[in-house]
């Protein structure tokens, strides 16, 4: 008697059922555990943020209150000479974060600008 060698096909039935009944969650969940380590607020700012803001290039954003929402938005969507910046640039969990920490944050008597 052969051997049965349909494991493969079982397994990829399989998978397909598993996305059809709610999997999509499962593989999420697998997603976010191999997903890089969500990076500080302050070191984001400073490596993406600060390149522009506080340094003459764009307005200065620290210290204003302005709403996390707002600032979640225009970080997605870009403004004028703002880029936008992918999730795959700035995680949505980082991005909660970052909006968040600027939004509370004070004003650095270094940063100057428009």
């Amino acid at each position: 008697m052969e051997p049965f060698r349909g494991g493969r096909v079982l397994a990829a039935m399989a998978g397909v059922a598993m996305l059809g009944a709610g999997g999509m969650t499962a593989l999420s969940a697998a997603a976010q555990q191999t997903a890089e380590p969500v990076r500080e607020p302050q070191f984001i700012y400073e490596r993406t943020c600060g390149y522009c803001h506080g340094h003459n290039v764009g307005p200065v954003i620290r210290g204003r209150k302005l709403p996390a929402a707002v600032i979640s938005s225009f970080v997605r969507s870009g403004n004028g000479a703002m880029p936008a910046f992918k999730p795959t640039e700035i995680s949505d969990a980082e991005l909660s974060g970052l909006a968040r920490w600027i939004s509370e944050s004070a004003a650095d008597p270094k940063e100057h600008g428009q």
